[in-house]
């Protein structure tokens, strides 16, 4: 009953990492903080990641009956959720991950707050839509609780890559360059969105089932 599955865990960890996409946020992090100051980047990375881990259990557990309290069915959720997981994808694969994941207003606001580590660096940079249209999903297809179990330690391991990422970003900044960091985020995208055809695929698929 209480199983781990590391298959699921696998798929589940670099489906939220690919989302976050902690590396955008850590290009949008560096320029906000004083150059050298570790003390801040140690500050931000944890509030960041700590903000992205409330707001993940949270959803994982409440998102889906949130969602029906306004009628709105899981197979709803994979349309629209594989719609925008899509757009993500686009964007990263042409080069542009932040467009996909915050407006310039959002982008704006951050480099004028001094404390950047919630809004918007944790939500909506990195907590974003296509998050939520995600774990909404894990729950979903969670039957046992050694599959809760597996989508929880998920959501752990990839709040603590996101921790590593931008604690560590300045070095991962210039240990990659401006040509690994696009490498990186395009094929981060193909990945994100061959997820995001599944997602999109077996909603259409349950929604045909719903109405006929």
């Amino acid at each position: 009953m209480w199983d781990f599955s590391v298959k699921l865990f696998l798929h589940q960890f670099i489906t939220l990492v690919t989302i976050l996409n902690p590396i955008a946020a850590a290009s949008i992090m560096l320029p906000l903080l004083p150059e050298g100051d570790e003390k801040a980047v140690g500050v931000v990375s944890r509030k960041a990641s700590l903000t992205v881990f409330v707001a993940s259990i949270i959803t994982l557990f409440l998102g889906e009956a949130i969602f029906r309290v306004f009628g709105i069915n899981v197979e709803s959720i994979k349309v629209i959720g594989g719609i925008i997981i899509m757009l993500i994808a686009v964007n990263m694969v042409y080069g542009e991950p932040k467009k996909a994941h915050h407006t310039q207003e959002e982008n704006d606001e951050a480099q004028t707050k001094e404390d950047i580590a919630v809004v918007p660096l944790g939500i909506p940079i990195l907590f974003g839509p296509g998050v939520i249209a995600v774990l909404i999903l894990f729950n979903d297809r969670a039957h046992t609780p050694g599959e809760y179990l597996t989508s929880v330690v998920a959501v752990v391991a990839s709040v603590v890559v996101v921790y590593l990422t931008l604690y560590y970003a300045a070095k991962i900044d210039k240990l990659l360059g401006v040509t690994g960091m696009k490498i990186m985020t395009r094929i981060m995208g193909l990945i994100l969105g061959a997820i995001a055809s599944q997602f999109l695929i077996g909603g259409i698929k349950g929604l045909w089932h719903l109405l006929h």
